[in-house]
């Protein structure tokens, strides 16, 4: 393909909490402008998508993103220029869900966590969603404090029971993450175990990788092309982390890292295909729109790196043992600019060079900071 048809016609959804006040396990902190409804926060999704051109499709997190009439909320996106993406279950903001969800000893909270995530699909229905995305933040915190297989089990039998009611056109998308908030067991920790029980379900359960829930050091790519050899890479939550937590901009704490995944999904030729490229990030000090602009450029940056490699001498490289030459190869393209290249895309997409300064020029965000006063901004916590 093309570089600069791929590239244009690349798609990165955007997460409707990005939009919203967030901040650290210490204190939320507001922002001037912030949505106070899920229609303001796809107008400021939408806005994204009309200086990047690439992010067509914003997900929702339920009960973040709640109304009364989705086909309403569909129809406002698609007047807006977008389209709803993934739906998001949330199984973590309830007193009950102390000792877990789906995994949480008691029948009555896992009868509670299914039921939510059975509403999750009822809206999908009325959106016309495909994916629905699963992460649990069920866990233990002292050894003995529950079973590790039987709480496997539960988790295996909630998913079971969602997966048969899935639509013949929709997905689970199931999440993992190394830790917290659970500090001794997480009950889906990693790739591995997200994997299993994807194969236990059926070919329309699939992986979602984090790129912020792994160890330090951990290849991240080497699981991508594992997943891609399976068939079983649903998407990614794209985004960043310095230590311990993953709502950094994508591409801001290790672009290298991001090529290096990009590379194994373009290598593979999956960048046109199912696999999802989702950013799953929370703006605390920056503010909100423009973080969103600049991780899509952040993305469509290593993308085009990816896209400029040349294979063929790779791969020559790689079957002649050539260690140095081959790593060359990947390095020549990772080292190469590719602003005035992406510039050129937009430009032909009638798009303005830069988004970011086209964002600034546009007054939009000033002009919700002056609009949006009163109500209650969306965010959480407090």
């Amino acid at each position: 393909m093309d570089v600069k048809t791929a590239l244009a016609g690349q798609r990165i959804e955007l997460p409707s909490w990005a939009f919203g006040n967030s901040g650290t396990r210490f204190k939320v902190f507001a922002q001037r402008g912030v949505p106070r409804t899920p229609h303001e926060k796809i107008a400021d999704a939408a806005t994204v998508h009309r200086f990047t051109g690439v992010a067509p499709t914003v997900a929702l997190h339920i009960p973040w993103d709640r109304v009364a009439d989705y086909a309403e909320l569909t129809k406002h996106a698609a007047d807006l220029g977008v389209g709803i993406g993934a739906i998001n279950a949330n199984v973590f903001q309830d007193d009950d869900y102390v000792l877990g969800s789906v995994c949480a000893p008691d029948p009555r909270v896992r009868r509670k966590a299914v039921d939510h995530l059975l509403e999750c699909v009822d809206i999908m229905d009325a959106t016309g969603s495909r994916d629905l995305k699963l992460w649990f933040a069920d866990g233990t915190n002292y050894p003995g404090q529950d079973s590790i297989r039987e709480r496997q089990d539960r988790l295996a039998e909630a998913l079971a029971e969602v997966y048969r009611r899935l639509g013949d056109h929709q997905r689970i998308l199931l999440e993992y993450k190394l830790f917290e908030p659970a500090f001794y067991t997480m009950d889906v920790p990693d790739w591995g175990t997200a994997f299993a029980h994807c194969l236990e379900l059926g070919p329309r359960a699939q992986v979602v990788v984090d790129t912020g829930h792994h160890a330090p050091g951990t290849n991240i790519e080497f699981i991508v092309a594992v997943l891609l050899r399976a068939g079983r890479l649903g998407g990614f939550d794209l985004n960043s982390r310095f230590y311990a937590d993953d709502d950094l901009m994508a591409g801001a704490a290790d672009p290298f890292q991001l090529f290096r995944i990009v590379h194994e999904v373009v290598s593979a030729g999956a960048l046109a295909s199912d696999v999802a490229l989702m950013l799953d990030q929370c703006h605390n000090v920056e503010p909100k729109i423009p973080g969103q602009i600049r991780s899509v450029m952040n993305v469509q940056e290593a993308t085009a790196k990816a896209l400029l490699v040349d294979s063929e001498a790779l791969a020559a490289a790689q079957r002649a043992g050539d260690v140095l030459g081959a790593n060359a190869v990947l390095m020549d393209a990772y080292n190469t600019d590719v602003r005035p290249l992406l510039a050129e895309v937009r430009e032909e997409m009638g798009l303005h060079p830069d988004p970011m300064r086209a964002y600034a020029a546009s007054g939009y965000g000033e002009r919700i900071a002056a609009e949006r006063v009163g109500g209650r901004q969306a965010g959480w916590g407090a």
